[in-house]
């Protein structure tokens, strides 16, 4: 029987309140189960055919006992909710500071990219004890399921959609990594490892460049490089210009569609940006920008958003001046290096901050002119960009 265990073991912080509101479920079940089951017999034997039993002052109706024997059920069915609820909205809302690990599901096996120090792997997860890690997933191609029993944590994903979880592993070992969803003929054969280490056997794991061969590419320094050889700079300058808006302090502003909704620039709004971009077409520009739907992958895509992204949060600038251009000429560093925000390249850039996009709010003003406008260039994302 040790090698049969009735559960899995514990090892994240999530798995202790899953067990308890599983042992709370499963205890309640068994007591109801055995008193109606307990009553049905009693009373079935008293008062089962040619039993002599007095069944003239048989009632069909008890107001009391009625009420006696549905306000604790509903008391209990309410602090079970609220108590279901709570890990429940935990788990797909992170921490501020936990660390982002972007997954891919794809058949059959499942892609991994520490954001931080840029490690990836495939079919293995590395992570240290006591260090809260935000999974971001998305499917390549049908639905997968990403399981792992000993954390009790449980995320789909999706293609097309972003999905999130968490969780904080508080056990060092080797835990099985499952897909939970029916993906096809070799779905079973979709697992791995995820090993929980010491933070010191971490740190020399990072150090070492993880699984790695070759130094590994954060997804800053990989989507500054896909913008390059794109030559997205070419339209997505310092400031908005007639090609395309500024790509600077874009994550977490306000969107203008031309369809009339107002959207925030998340990391959904910016991947439907570069795939399907006469989506999310912005007032003021036209549809010009060629689809990337077909010509990259999930993985490129996440490296693009998270380059743009390391170009300025802006919602703490709707409505107000933008901040400073980042200085030109650095790019992306290593964990470790001093971070300075990269410089969008290609054509001859201005030297000005970018201003707030109120072309984008009022379709009369017009954008800033650029400086320089190739005329075979090819640019990539923003609301409208073109060929």
């Amino acid at each position: 029987m040790n090698n049969f265990p009735l559960l899995p073991d514990q090892a994240s912080t999530y798995a202790t309140q899953v067990d308890a509101i599983g042992l709370a479920l499963t205890s309640l079940t068994a007591f109801f189960t055995a008193v109606v089951f307990i009553l049905v017999t009693v009373f079935a034997i008293r008062y089962r055919r040619g039993s002599n039993v007095n069944r003239k002052t048989a009632g069909d109706h008890n107001t009391w006992v009625e009420i006696a024997w549905s306000l604790p059920l509903v008391g209990i069915a309410l602090v079970m909710f609220v108590w279901n609820v709570k890990p429940y909205a935990e788990v797909f809302n992170p921490p501020p500071d936990a660390e982002e690990i972007f997954v891919i599901g794809k058949r059959w096996m499942w892609h991994l990219q520490h954001s931080v120090n840029g490690i990836r792997e495939n079919n293995e997860l590395h992570v240290p004890v006591g260090r809260p890690f935000k999974l971001t997933l998305i499917s390549q191609d049908v639905i997968h399921g990403f399981y792992v029993p000993d954390f009790r944590i449980k995320r789909d994903a999706m293609p097309g959609q972003y999905n999130t979880v968490w969780f904080t592993a508080t056990k060092p070992g080797k835990h099985h990594l499952f897909c939970s969803e029916y993906c096809g003929t070799d779905h079973s054969q979709m697992g791995g490892w995820v090993y929980v280490m010491t933070p010191g056997d971490y740190n020399n794991w990072v150090r070492s460049g993880g699984t790695s061969a070759a130094p590994p590419k954060t997804p800053e320094q990989a989507g500054y490089e896909l913008f390059t050889q794109l030559a997205c700079g070419n339209c997505h300058k310092n400031q908005d210009a007639i090609r395309a808006p500024t790509l600077y302090n874009l994550y977490g502003r306000q969107r203008n569609l031309q369809n009339g909704k107002v959207v925030t620039a998340d990391d959904s709004y910016i991947r439907k940006a570069i795939r399907t971009p006469e989506e999310v077409l912005l007032q003021g520009y036209n549809a010009t920008m060629p689809t990337y739907k077909d010509s990259l992958d999930e993985e490129q895509v996440h490296d693009l958003i998270m380059y743009i992204k390391s170009l300025g949060n802006g919602a703490a600038t709707n409505g107000k001046t933008a901040a400073t251009a980042p200085k030109q000429g650095n790019k992306p560093t290593s964990e470790g290096e001093q971070q300075v925000t990269p410089v969008v390249t290609g054509a001859t850039q201005a030297n000005s901050a970018p201003q707030v996009d109120t072309a984008l709010s009022n379709p009369t003003v017009k954008p800033a002119k650029p400086t320089t406008l190739p005329g075979n260039a090819t640019s990539t994302v923003g609301g409208s960009t073109t060929r």
